[in-house]
């Protein structure tokens, strides 16, 4: 998993200055943080409406699909703010043997 959002992290850094009109990512970029905001938000709504299909219709195809968008915008927004995807992984790997709710508490400190 590592390997692929390690690639995923260079093609977007390669993206980030190509031409707003023939790459995606870049008009992302073009737009600012806000834009990459609006389209996390909008994947994050959409991710939730197929969790919410998907315990119903026992399919998880299309929760699976919007989570996976849902993560690729996240990963702009790394880009945008010069954040490596490493920082985050570091940071899952340090609440690994953290109880849920001992680690909620601590960052209330």
């Amino acid at each position: 998993m590592s390997d692929t959002l390690q690639a995923l992290q260079e093609v977007l850094g390669q993206r980030k200055s190509a031409d707003p009109k023939t790459s995606y990512v870049a008009s992302l970029h073009a737009g600012g943080l806000n834009k990459i905001l609006e389209k996390i938000g909008e994947e994050a709504t959409e991710t939730i409406l197929a969790a919410k299909d998907a315990e119903t219709s026992g399919s998880t195809k299309e929760v699976i699909a919007e989570t996976a968008d849902l993560w690729f915008h996240c990963l702009v927004m790394l880009s945008q703010l010069h954040v490596e995807h490493t920082a985050v992984l570091a940071e899952l790997e340090r609440r690994f043997d953290l109880s849920g709710l001992v680690e909620k508490a601590s960052r209330a400190e």
